[in-house]
C-alpha cells in the first residue's frame, strides 16, 4: 500500500494527534498564566510560536490577547492547525481511506468530529475551557483506543503509528521549548520554587505527572523532568519513546515491502544522534539548541517518509 492511501492514513492520525496536542498547549498557556500573575499575555506569543501558528495569527489580529489566542488555536477556520480545522481534515482523510479502517475506528473519528463541531460552535468561555479541552482529548483517545483494539497489525497500522508518533515527538519538543522561551524571565529564577512549579506545568501538559512521580518520587527538579520527557524509554510521550516507535514501524514497512527505505536510516540516525547522550550532555549543549535540532531532524524525516512511500503520486 503506497501513494494516496498511505498518505491519507498518515495524515489522518497526525491531525488527530495535533488536535490533542493543541489542547495540551492551550492548557499549558493557561497554567503558565497562573504563575505569572500581574503580567501581560506575552506567554501566548510563545505558545503560538511553539505551535507554529503565530505568523498566521498576526496576519489576522493586531495584538495578542489570551482570548484571541485561544480562539485562534481552537476554532479559527483561517488557521489550518486549529483544533476544529485539523479534526475536520482528519475526518475528510478517514472518508478517503474508509475501506482501510474498521467500523469502530470510523465511528470514533466521525463521533470526534461531530462532538467538536458542537462544543466549538461558538467562542469558548474561560469557565468552560477545561471541560472543552478535556473533551477534545477524550474523543481523540477514543480513536486511538479503537485503533489499538480493532486494527490488523499490517502496513495500515504502521502508517497510523508513524503519523501519530511523528506528530507527538514534534509536540513534546515544542512544549519543552515553551519552557525555554517563556517560563524563565531571568536566571535568578533557576532552581527557585517558581522554576519548579513551571517545570511541573510542563509535566502536566503531557499528562506525565503521575508517571514522573512513580519513576522519580515527589521531588521535582529540572534535570529529572527533562530526562523523563526526552530520554525515558517508558514514557509514551518522551522523544526517545516516540522516535523508537517511528523507527520500529518503518522497519516493519521495509520488511513487508522488501525495501530498505532512506527514512529508516534517518530514523536510526535520529536515535543515535540525539537519544544516546545523558541529560547532562543535553543541558551542556543547550536545551533550546538541542530541541531545535531535534525539530529540524523530525521535519526532514517526515519529508523523507512522504518521498519514500510516494504520498502524492
Amino acid at each position: 500500500m503506497l501513494g494516496k492511501t498511505a498518505n491519507g492514513l498518515y495524515w489522518m492520525y497526525r491531525y488527530l494527534e495535533r488536535a490533542e496536542n493543541t489542547s495540551r498547549l492551550i492548557e499549558t498557556g493557561q497554567r503558565i498564566g497562573l504563575t505569572r500573575l500581574g503580567q501581560d499575555d506575552g506567554e501566548w506569543n510563545s505558545v503560538m510560536q511553539s505551535a507554529g501558528t503565530l505568523p498566521g495569527f498576526r496576519e489576522v489580529h493586531d495584538e495578542v490577547t489570551k482570548e484571541a489566542a485561544i480562539d485562534w488555536m481552537l476554532r479559527a477556520r483561517e488557521n489550518p492547525s486549529s483544533v476544529q480545522s485539523v479534526i475536520a481534515s482528519a475526518r475528510q482523510n478517514a472518508r478517503m481511506v474508509r475501506t482501510a479502517l474498521t467500523h469502530e475506528v470510523w465511528e470514533a473519528v466521525n463521533g470526534c468530529y461531530m462532538k467538536t463541531q458542537e462544543i466549538l460552535s461558538r467562542r469558548v468561555a474561560e469557565r468552560d475551557l477545561p471541560a472543552v479541552l478535556g473533551t477534545i482529548r477524550q474523543r481523540t483517545a477514543l480513536v486511538r483506543g479503537a485503533t489499538h483494539g480493532t486494527m490488523l497489525r499490517n502496513d495500515i497500522y504502521d502508517f497510523a503509528r508513524i503519523g501519530t508518533f511523528l506528530e507527538r515527538a514534534d509536540n513534546t519538543a515544542r512544549i519543552l521549548d515553551v519552557k525555554y522561551y517563556v517560563l524563565l524571565p531571568s536566571s535568578v529564577a533557576v532552581g527557585s520554587s517558581i522554576d519548579n512549579v513551571q517545570w511541573e506545568t510542563i509535566l502536566r501538559s503531557v499528562s506525565a505527572s503521575g508517571g514522573y512521580r512513580m519513576a522519580y518520587g515527589s521531588q521535582v527538579n529540572a534535570r529529572d523532568i527533562a530526562h523523563f520527557l526526552i530520554l525515558d524509554k517508558r514514557m509514551p510521550r518522551s522523544l526517545y519513546f516516540c522516535s523508537s516507535k517511528i523507527r520500529d514501524n518503518l522497519r516493519y514497512l521495509s520488511s513487508d515491502y522488501g525495501t530498505k527505505y532512506r527514512s529508516c536510516d534517518l530514523a536510526d540516525g535520529l536515535l543515535r544522534r540525539f537519544m544516546s547522550h545523558d541529560i547532562d550532555a543535553v543541558f551542556d549543549f543547550g536545551l533550546h539548541e538541542y530541541i531545535q535540532n531535534v525539530l529540524s531532524s523530525l521535519g526532514q524525516l517526515g519529508m523523507q517518509i512522504e518521498r519514500d512511500f510516494r504520498f502524492y503520486e
